[in-house]
């Protein structure tokens, strides 16, 4: 929650260091001051990544085999749609986010093993990772398509991508304490 909520306030911070970013970016014929960070939400969203495709990765990677039809109750998903919903999210949001045409995944479904699924999540998660390589945050104005035909910015797909991978962190944490495993950021430090 406080990684999202540091990336909602760098957001709505932009605006401010706008003016600072582009001055930066100017040619420079003299030795500039130290002054604000180039491209700070493009940088704390690569970070937050980072740490999130890590622990998220490691808590799929948790879960044993024999768990990826779990399910908590019978109206919510399995732990295997989840995976298979994460990989489909990261594709689909990075892309919008970046402008980076994802490549076809193959096709999944919910009750694929976990031998199938976990490679394709890391492969995702490069995906972001490459894509969000070149992002700077001069591009978040711009409009993208989302559910339904509608118009959202960049960084709206910013703010989105950020709580989803918060929520589906969360949530194989949660089914991870549900069959008595502690989730990797709540495991003692090696």
């Amino acid at each position: 929650m406080k990684r999202i909520c540091l990336a909602i306030l760098a957001l709505a911070l932009a605006p401010l260091s706008a003016p600072a970013t582009r001055a930066q970016q100017a040619p420079a014929t003299a030795p500039q001051a130290a002054g604000p960070e180039t491209n700070p939400i493009s940088n704390g969203f690569r970070k937050l990544m980072a740490e999130e495709s890590r622990d998220t990765v490691a808590a799929v990677e948790e879960m044993p085999a024999d768990k990826f039809g779990f399910r908590p109750t019978p109206q919510q998903n399995t732990f295997g749609h989840l995976v298979v919903h994460m990989i489909r999210a990261n594709y689909g949001l990075c892309g919008l986010i970046t402008g980076a045409k994802p490549p076809a995944a193959p096709p999944l479904k919910d009750d694929d093993p976990k031998d199938t699924l976990v490679p394709v999540l890391k492969a995702s998660f490069q995906f972001c990772t490459d894509s969000l390589a070149q992002m700077d945050d001069s591009h978040f104005g711009e409009q993208v398509p989302f559910i339904g035909g509608k118009l959202v910015s960049r960084g709206f797909m910013l703010v989105t991508m950020s709580e989803d991978l918060g929520d589906h962190y969360s949530t194989a944490a949660m089914y991870l304490r549900l069959n008595g495993l502690l989730p990797p950021t709540a495991q003692p430090k090696k």
